[in-house]
């Protein structure tokens, strides 16, 4: 018996259920497949699926990593702080004893100060590279970038090294000292210090004049108190009328009664020269550095008052004109209101 053509509602539910049984053929089948769409879609939200775990972080490890490594650099900074105050104080007493064996055995101050510097600067340099050393830097690699630096910098600095290289030829030549009195690079004065790149003078009235070694080393040195005794020299001027011989004898008595005159070597008054005004006296006494200024003023002093004592004209520098060709009532107009030596000379 033929069965009845469906109708179109049944139909259409037909197709629907045999297109869903094709579509979930062969799949995995979720619960409540063969229920009502409303109950199947509650067995949906009922599903576990699988979830992604993250891997589980070790934080103990890390704090145990972080609590040594601090630790210990902690440490090595206070054992760096230590070794640098330590190592500070250890060059100050060594720098200390240096000196003072220096001095015990009379030994310049210059060169004394001078190896103090530089044994302070070789001791400190010492401790830097140490510390470095203990925190685990390669000193060999430090000393190679130093040196590279240490080139860099004296080519920009040639001056500076220049002075170096100058004191240190003077502390071992030695041309002055501290106290003495010296002109050095054009400057006079007493040497106050000799650094390392320069020497300190203060000059006669009062001033801290600093001159740098190089230019120093290449100039002319004049030390004033390498030798106890100095020489006072004088001239004095005096008209043709004057007896030579009495103008010595006075002049060498009026010297020889000035404080602090040397009596050996004694004072020199001799004829330095003649001119047409007449001779020419120089004057020289003798005396210690430290009176040289007052032996020279006294002796300018003692000159004037032993011509005025005398009655001879003051033995001042006179100006000498010579005029020739010309005539005579010229010559006789160029006299008026001249000096009587003037006149003399003409």
């Amino acid at each position: 018996m033929a069965r009845a053509p469906p109708s179109s509602t049944r139909a259409g539910a037909w197709r629907t259920s045999r297109l869903s049984r094709r579509t979930f053929r062969g799949r995995p089948r979720l619960p409540g497949w063969h229920q009502s769409p409303i109950a199947a879609a509650g067995a949906l939200n009922t599903v576990q699926f699988p979830s992604r775990q993250e891997p589980a972080v070790d934080l103990s490890a890390a704090e145990t990593f972080l609590r040594v490594t601090l630790l210990d650099v902690g440490l090595k900074v206070l054992a760096a702080i230590a070794f640098w105050v330590v190592g500070r104080w250890l060059i100050g007493r060594v720098i200390g004893i240096v000196r003072a064996t220096m001095n015990r055995n009379s030994i310049d101050p210059t060169l004394t100060k001078y190896l103090g510097s530089i044994i302070n600067i070789a001791l400190n340099i010492a401790l830097v590279l140490g510390i470095l050393g203990y925190f685990g830097v390669q000193t060999t690699s430090f000393a190679a970038m130093l040196a590279g630096a240490g080139v860099a910098i004296g080519a920009a600095w040639s001056g500076m090294l220049g002075n170096f290289a100058a004191g240190a030829f003077m502390l071992v030549l030695r041309p002055f000292k501290v106290g003495d009195f010296v002109t050095v690079g054009g400057v006079t004065g007493t040497v106050h210090e000799l650094g390392l790149f320069g020497t300190t003078l203060i000059t006669p009235d009062n001033v801290m004049t600093l001159i740098g070694n190089g230019k120093i080393f290449a100039d002319t040195i004049q030390n004033f108190s390498t030798l106890p005794v100095r020489r006072v020299d004088r001239v004095a001027q005096l008209s043709g009328a004057v007896d030579l011989a009495e103008a010595r004898t006075r002049l060498r008595e009026a010297v020889s009664r000035i404080p602090n005159v040397q009596t050996s070597p004694a004072p020199e008054v001799n004829l330095l020269d003649l001119n047409l005004l007449g001779p020419v006296i120089a004057v020289r006494p003798y005396c210690d550095n430290q009176h040289y200024w007052q032996v020279y003023f006294d002796t300018n002093e003692a000159i004037v008052r032993t011509c005025k004592e005398a009655g001879w004209p003051a033995p001042t520098p006179a100006s000498i004109t010579m005029l020739s060709g010309l005539p005579e009532f010229e010559r006789r107009g160029e006299l008026k209101g001249r000096t009587g030596l003037e006149a003399a000379a003409m």
